[in-house]
């Protein structure tokens, strides 16, 4: 019996002894996971420097959208997975806008972190928050994560680096009690972000209040009858910024009696409305003669027109005559031997399928692209219709004779060319018209407008609402921005145009289509 015990008290305490072995063990064991689990999340950049703000991890499309976003987060922390980098790889090589600025995001990041030895620690920025890349490595993830696990259930392709983004901000939710939230320009990437329960927003530092791409108006004053009078009389009104609130300088308004008492205006310096100084018609030496149809045109003349603008911006829907009108009032101008020359250009960017190549030489390549400018030349510079009886012509002959505008293009007093060939040019005392300005990003839009020279002229033209340019959209295009960031300034106006003149179906078209 006492054997009996002795033997159950010396099992009891083996098993004890044996058990509490396996359970420090297995404490040890957990420590040890548990340990290299902080550090696997310290290695891969999972955990944030602090918890305190906010982790916006960025996607390819916006840093080849903005090149500099990496100093606009303020205090907050950007995370780059490094899936990122692969595809700047991708577009590095490229002659093109997209190319320079996957170049120029490798030149930052590269610089940013030369002084770091541990670039998923997160290196200090200019706003005072911090950036650093993110690994997302599916063999070293965590097997006991649901999120991670439902994730690859519902998008079981892992190679994709869509979904690998997506992988990485996941693993930056478990590890960070700071809000984690996708930063993407990719629309379907934010639909699958949002499937999944990620916080997904757009890029919005450039983009433009909403109110500025909804109506094309002109902005109507109220004044009464005895400033009305004064202002016809004398060509000037001085009105307080009470009544003339949110007008920014050189703005066009429409000054507002009664209803049948109205005056187009524009806001020069010191709050003085002053007249618009506008010929009857754009004369053109053996050419047409163009007269403004509507209260938008006016106002577009009096701006390109007006030596102390050396940019103008113009909205207006398709048919409202903002190319015809920029190019007239370039060859007026031209021929008025105000500047040296005329340039019109546009980027090439296709509407819906492509065509493949095109044969033949650079000219005719790009003629499909330039078409529109060169019809609207040949309207303008086209010699009027003679009256009486025709002379009979030999046949062929009308498609031997060069059009006016032709002897020009040769000469080089006109170019047609596309935006692709501006970067590095310096464009002195020229009328330069951009025409399908919102097919730009930002980026280029700077481009451009940095390639002004002194005595140079900037004409930026087009709809924010036909885009087909997928890097933007009607409120972050290159024409909106420029417009947004240099209004006020005493050398740049704005005119939007929004009635039709091309004709009724074009007209229908653009407002009931």
């Amino acid at each position: 019996m006492i054997q009996r015990v002795e033997g159950s008290q010396s099992n009891l305490f083996e098993e004890s002894s044996d058990g509490s072995t396996k359970r420090g063990a297995a404490r040890k064991d957990g420590k040890k996971r548990a340990s290299s689990k902080k550090a696997q999340a310290v290695e891969f950049g999972l955990k944030a420097p602090s918890q305190v703000v906010k982790n916006f991890v960025l996607d390819t499309n916006v840093l080849i959208h903005d090149p500099g976003c990496l100093n606009r987060f303020k205090e907050h922390h950007l995370c780059i997975p490094v899936d990122v980098l692969a595809e700047l790889d991708r577009f590095k090589s490229e002659q093109s806008e997209r190319g320079a600025n996957a170049r120029r995001v490798h030149r930052q990041l590269t610089e940013l972190f030369s002084s770091s030895t541990a670039i998923t620690a997160g290196v200090p920025t200019e706003g005072g928050g911090t950036v650093r890349m993110v690994i997302y490595d599916p063999t070293a993830c965590p097997k006991n994560s649901e999120m991670l696990n439902h994730f690859h259930r519902v998008f079981p392709d892992r190679e994709r680096v869509d979904h690998r983004i997506m992988a990485a901000t996941l693993l930056l939710m478990e590890h960070n009690a700071a809000p984690v939230i996708l930063v993407t320009k990719d629309i379907n990437l934010q639909l699958k972000a949002r499937a999944v329960g990620i916080d997904c927003e757009d890029y919005l530092n450039d983009k433009v209040d909403p109110r500025e791409v909804t109506t094309y108006d002109i902005r109507r004053i109220p004044v009464d009858p005895a400033e009305m009078q004064r202002f016809a009389s004398s060509g000037e009104l001085v009105l307080p910024h009470e009544r003339r609130q949110e007008v920014v300088l050189n703005q066009y308004v429409l000054l507002e009696a009664s209803e049948k008492q109205t005056m187009p205006a524009r806001l020069a310096s010191e709050g003085r409305l002053v007249r618009l100084q506008i010929p009857e018609a754009l004369k053109i030496p053996d050419g047409i003669a163009l007269k403004p149809l509507n209260l938008g045109q006016r106002c577009l003349i009096d701006a390109l027109l007006n030596p102390e603008i050396s940019l103008v911006t113009c909205y207006g829907h398709a048919g409202t005559g903002k190319t015809l009108v920029a190019v007239a009032a370039g060859l007026h101008e031209m021929f008025n031997r105000k500047y040296t020359g005329l340039t019109v250009s546009r980027p090439v960017v296709a509407m819906g399928e492509q065509l493949g190549f095109l044969p033949g030489t650079m000219e005719e390549k790009m003629r499909p692209w330039l078409q529109p400018i060169h019809d609207a030349l040949d309207l303008l510079m086209r010699p009027p219709k003679a009256t009486g009886p025709r002379r009979k012509q030999k046949p062929g002959a009308e498609n031997t004779a060069k059009k006016p505008y032709e002897e020009l293009l040769e000469q080089g007093i006109i170019e047609v060319e596309a935006l692709a060939y501006i970067r590095g040019r310096s464009i002195p005392n020229r009328f330069f018209v951009l025409d399908e300005a919102q097919q730009l990003t930002p980026q280029e839009a700077k481009t451009v407008v940095t390639r002004m020279s002194r005595d140079s002229k900037l004409v930026l033209v087009g709809d924010p609402a036909q885009i087909d340019n997928p890097y933007v959209d009607s409120r972050s295009n290159g024409l909106v921005y420029t417009r947004n960031r240099l209004k006020g300034l005493p050398f740049v106006a704005h005119v939007p145009l929004n009635r039709g003149e091309r004709s009724e179906l074009a007209e229908a078209g653009a407002t009931l289509l």
